[in-house]
C-alpha cells in the first residue's frame, strides 16, 4: 500500500466544519429509537418493581431484571457517548449561552443519570440472578427519581437540542460525504 500525500491551500474553514463526527440524518433516527427504547424499558422497569412486589424473584422478574440491566448497561450508555461525540459538541460552540446552558445541562444529567443507575443496577443485577437481598421501597424511590430525570432529559433532547442539531447540520452542507465516500469505497 503507497501512502500519498495530498497539498491543501490555506483556506478558512470554520471549526463547525472540522467536526471528525458530524451528525449524519440516520444519527437522529438512532437517537430517537433509542428514546423510545429508553421509555419503553423504564415502564419494564416500573412493571418489574409491581412483579416483585407481588411475586418476589422468580423466572418472570429474572428475565424482566436481566434485560433491564443489559439495556442501561450497554444501549443507554453508548447513547449517551454518542450524543457527546455527535450532537453537543458543535452546539457547546454556539455563541446562543441559553443553547449552551441547555447542552451543559444535558450533561449533568448524563452524569446523574449513571449515578442513579449506579445506585439502581446492583439490586437488579442480583434480582436477575435470582437472589432477593434487594430493598422494594429503595427500589421504587430510586427508579421514581431514574425515570423522571430521563422523561425531561429526553424532552428537553428532543424538542430544542436535536432540532437545534439538525438546523445546524442542514447548514453544513456535504458535512459527512467524504465519510460517506470513504466507507463506500470499503
Amino acid at each position: 500500500m503507497t501512502v500519498s500525500t495530498v497539498e491543501v491551500s490555506a483556506v478558512a474553514v470554520p471549526p463547525s466544519l472540522l467536526s471528525p463526527q458530524a451528525p449524519q440524518p440516520q444519527d437522529f433516527e438512532a437517537l430517537d429509537s433509542c428514546h423510545r427504547e429508553v421509555m419503553v424499558t423504564l415502564n419494564r422497569l416500573v412493571q418489574l418493581i409491581d412483579h416483585l412486589a407481588a411475586q418476589g424473584p422468580d423466572a418472570t422478574a429474572q428475565g424482566m431484571a436481566s434485560e433491564i440491566v443489559s439495556f442501561f448497561n450497554q444501549t443507554a450508555r453508548a447513547h449517551h457517548a454518542d450524543e457527546e461525540r455527535l450532537i453537543f459538541p458543535d452546539l457547546l460552540r454556539s455563541d446562543d449561552t441559553v443553547l449552551v446552558q441547555h447542552v451543559q445541562r444535558l450533561q449533568q444529567d448524563h452524569g446523574w443519570l449513571e449515578e442513579d443507575w449506579l445506585t439502581l443496577a446492583p439490586p437488579l443485577d442480583a434480582v436477575a440472578q435470582g437472589y432477593s437481598w434487594y430493598d422494594l421501597d429503595m427500589l421504587r424511590q430510586a427508579t421514581a427519581v431514574f425515570t423522571e430525570l430521563y422523561m425531561d432529559h429526553i424532552d428537553l433532547e428532543e424538542s430544542l437540542i436535536y432540532p437545534e442539531a439538525k438546523r445546524l447540520m442542514r447548514q453544513r452542507p456535504g458535512a459527512g460525504s467524504g465519510r460517506a465516500r470513504a466507507a463506500a469505497r470499503h
